[in-house]
């Protein structure tokens, strides 16, 4: 019988989700565990690769197992024998056709990076301290990204896929507040003072002389038109996400872009420049896009690819 997994994962700890003949991989960790449970080698589909270290919510793989398994007792049990670093949220049966990677429609990375120093942070989001980063510019940029094009140039040389078109559903910057400044406050003075500018809020006051973080979907990370706090201190966002959408991904692609647009943050590439690395395909092109061409781009163009850690694969669609 066909089953559909659900599954979150900690990348820290593997060379990816695919099997590797000398490494350590969420997909050999899965199938042994399983091995374990059903007396038999249980062979695991995944919905992609994910990179080395790079983590995943709401992955999605399926296996063939005996009919009648009790899916909650079953699920408890696997959880038991994996690693604290794989947890399995969910076992179901599936349609026999099932298939987790090619009938899947939709995937969605998000990348978290920080402005600031964070201890907290560190082990799932990248610390950028690069000064005066232009998020409008990164978040312009950004929109180039958007529809069918080639992007030969973000994907990571020797890749065997045969085509790098891909269709892009949305790609943008946005700030949040992570959760440990929402419950205890901005007891380490994370918003510093700052000129105002775009992409900033007013963080709201509450006890006489005390600044109370909230997030900054409230105010859509636009500054509000009368002031918030009493000081009327214009704070800059320290904590920030990438989130893109596509039908498919190369490797290496999405950090490969988090990297090249922050160098448009940071005013070390136009967006200009940034718009002609995502290449259209022509009809003649077909399928397979830049790799029937003579003069393919190169992956040195664009910008270098930033630390997988901070890497989600965050949402699965069917």
């Amino acid at each position: 019988m066909h089953y559909c997994i659900k599954l979150s994962y900690c990348g820290a700890a593997f060379r990816g989700w695919q099997r590797q003949p000398s490494a350590p991989s969420v997909q050999q960790t899965l199938e042994e565990a399983l091995g374990r449970l059903l007396g038999a080698d249980t062979p695991v589909i995944g919905a992609g690769r994910t990179d080395t270290a790079v983590n995943a919510i709401g992955y999605v793989a399926c296996f063939d197992g005996p009919e009648g398994l009790a899916a909650e007792d079953f699920r408890y049990k696997l959880n038991a024998i994996l690693p604290r670093d794989v947890a399995v949220d969910s076992v179901a049966p599936a349609d026999p056709g099932f298939h987790a990677r090619f009938d899947a429609v939709r995937r969605e990375y998000t990348y978290f990076i920080h402005r600031r120093k964070d201890p907290f942070m560190n082990s799932f989001s990248w610390q950028c301290g690069y000064p005066g980063l232009d998020f409008d510019a990164m978040n312009r940029a950004a929109t180039m990204l958007v529809g069918t094009h080639d992007f030969s140039c973000f994907e990571k040389v020797g890749a065997d896929n045969k085509t790098s078109v891909c269709t892009v559903y949305e790609a943008f910057w946005k700030p949040y507040m992570p959760t440990h400044l929402q419950v205890m406050g901005d007891a380490a003075g994370t918003f510093l003072p700052s000129a105002a500018g775009k992409g900033q809020v007013r963080v709201p006051q509450g006890e006489p002389g005390t600044c109370i973080a909230r997030p900054y979907d409230a105010c859509e990370g636009k500054v509000p038109a009368a002031p918030a706090c009493a000081d009327q201190a214009v704070q800059e966002p320290q904590y920030w996400y990438f989130r893109i959408s596509a039908d498919r991904f190369l490797r290496n692609m999405v950090r490969a872009i988090v990297g090249t647009l922050v160098e448009v943050g940071r005013g070390k590439r136009s967006i200009k420049d940034f718009a002609g690395l995502v290449l259209p395909v022509s009809p003649s092109d077909g399928n397979q896009g830049q790799k029937n061409r003579e003069n393919p781009p190169r992956r040195s163009l664009a910008g270098e690819s930033v630390p997988g850690h901070a890497l989600f694969l965050s949402s699965v669609e069917y």
